[in-house]
């Protein structure tokens, strides 16, 4: 399978190509993707963009991240 580089929290990521952000993210053990009002840490719960817990800005727009395939040279940006 192809692969493809992106930049994640300033770290270069190779993932398969054809994936979502959410899922590159995940194979990388980012879990937590923001944090509730209370500080905790939160991740994405639906996987189809019904939860908003998965945004994350990449290359600079806020997204729900399960809805984006990545691409090459993407830059990813958590709001943890």
């Amino acid at each position: 399978m192809p692969e493809l580089v992106l930049t994640v929290e300033g770290q270069p990521l190779r993932v398969p190509a054809g994936i979502s952000v959410l899922a590159a993210l995940q194979g990388a053990a980012h879990w937590s993707l923001r944090r509730s009002l209370s500080g905790q840490r939160r991740g994405a719960l639906c996987g189809m963009g019904t939860c908003f817990e998965c945004r994350a800005r990449v290359d600079g727009v806020l997204v729900r991240t399960c809805l984006i395939p990545v691409q090459p040279g993407m830059t990813v940006e958590l709001l943890e």
